[in-house]
Order: C-alpha cells, then sequence, then structure tokens
C-alpha cells in the first residue's frame, strides 16, 4: 500500500509519496521537475527571506527550477550550477566529492571557470530544494570557498529531519523522515 505525507508549503498542499532509502528509513519525495506552479510559489517565498545576494548556486538537482524562478523574480539574469561532472567546455575545472541520502554512489560537483568568475568575490546565495544530511549543502559550500566566493545565506524549501534544527539554513518548512510504517521519526 502506498503511503503519502501531506505537505503545506508556500500557501499551496502537495501528497509526497513515501519510498524507502533502507529497510528502516523512508522518505516523501518533494519533486519540483514538472510543477511550475510550486516552483513559483517556493521561489517567491524564499526570496521573501533571502538575505541580499549578488549570485545564487545550486546542485545539478530538482534545485534547477527553483533557482530559476527565484532569478527570474529577483531580476538576476545568471546563476550557477554546480554541474555532476566536467564537461568538454568548461576550463579550470575545481571538483569536491559529495555523497547525498538520495543518491546511491558517491558523486562529484564541479565548477568551470566561467562559474568561478561568476562566483569570485561575490555575495553568494546557495539554493538547494530540500537540505537533508546537509553533505550537498557541504560540497557546494567548499566549491564557494575554493573560487572565492563569499557566502552569505543557505535556502531550501524543506529542511528534512534533524536538517530543521540547524541555525545556519532558511527554509520554509520542515519535512519528517519516515519509518517503514509511515510513522515520523527523527
Amino acid at each position: 500500500m502506498d503511503r503519502y505525507y501531506p505537505l503545506s508549503v508556500a500557501g499551496l498542499k502537495r501528497d509526497l509519496k513515501l519510498f524507502p532509502v533502507n529497510e528502516k528509513l523512508y522518505i516523501a519525495a518533494f519533486i519540483l521537475f514538472g510543477d511550475v506552479e510550486l516552483a513559483e510559489h517556493c521561489a517567491a517565498a524564499l526570496l521573501e527571506k533571502a538575505p541580499a545576494f549578488d549570485v545564487m548556486i545550486t546542485a545539478e538537482s530538482k534545485g534547477i527550477p527553483l533557482i530559476h524562478e527565484m532569478a527570474r523574480l529577483s531580476g538576476h539574469n545568471e546563476y550557477v550550477v554546480a554541474r555532476k561532472g566536467p564537461k568538454v567546455y568548461m576550463e579550470d575545472v575545481v571538483f569536491v566529492n559529495v555523497t547525498s541520502i538520495t543518491t546511491v554512489n558517491s558523486q562529484i560537483l564541479c565548477l568551470g571557470k566561467k562559474e568561478a568568475d561568476l562566483l569570485r568575490g561575490k555575495r553568494v546565495l546557495i539554493v538547494d530544494d530540500v537540505i537533508s544530511t546537509g553533505e550537498s549543502l557541504t560540497a557546494i559550500e567548499k566549491l564557494v570557498e575554493r573560487v572565492g566566493g563569499n557566502i552569505v545565506g543557505k535556502m531550501s524549501v524543506l529542511a528534512e529531519g534533524s536538517a530543521a534544527k540547524r541555525d545556519d539554513i532558511i527554509f520554509l518548512e520542515h519535512l519528517p523522515l519516515f519509518d517503514a510504517d509511515g510513522n515520523e521519526v527523527e
């Protein structure tokens, strides 16, 4: 039997299906891809809480539609996506390793010279859809620091599990973790 978590965020309601991470831990799948209304509402709500910034960055992930809409709404013509692998058009690539709760294997995130130049010396806002273990966030922080950016804020739509207890992130709603029976756990 499928289980769902009823989420209310940025004035909208969505039922998030629960999926297993392992035998004992389940997560509620928050997916911005394809949900224009949700991305628009969450972007506007996050911008209301955002500190002053020059440029935003996210990982190559479900946060892309969110950061795109945040850039559009805030009048910023560019944003940075830390890629999951180098592309032939990327010069002077900077890498970091990352392990995420929703990804089976360890990955890399990287920036090329063009992206590094956009971040260097700038007030950088890190944006993500969900912050859970913080591994992806830490990887992006390392990338920004390596290229000389100044992190002024870290934001997400949802803080999953114990991430909601962090005082260094801004988020719209808490998203619990679940056991195999669909009960909330921390």
